[in-house]
């Protein structure tokens, strides 16, 4: 049960990330969905890993979708087609 509310949550955190760096992404909404999940996987990892917060506190969301808008970067950059891919 556990899985699929971090599942809810990624959603979640994806389409604000979406919503914060809105453009087009080459891999669309389940890209989104997957870099949010991602996102907030890592980013809740990292963020209890590192003693910024304990599980359940709000800054959690902060993180998650931070970690979201990161992995959405990077996804970015790594999919910009340009003069040295083609």
């Amino acid at each position: 049960m556990e899985i699929l509310g971090w599942m809810v949550f990624g959603l979640v955190i994806g389409v604000i990330a979406k919503l914060i760096m809105p453009g087009r992404d080459p891999g669309g909404f389940f890209v989104t969905m997957f870099l949010g999940i991602l996102g907030a996987v890592l980013g809740g990892w990292l963020g209890r890993a590192l003693g910024i917060y304990a599980p359940g506190e709000p800054a959690g969301f902060i993180v998650a979708t931070l970690g979201a808008i990161l992995l959405l970067t990077i996804y970015r950059f790594a999919t910009r087609r340009g003069p040295l891919t083609h």
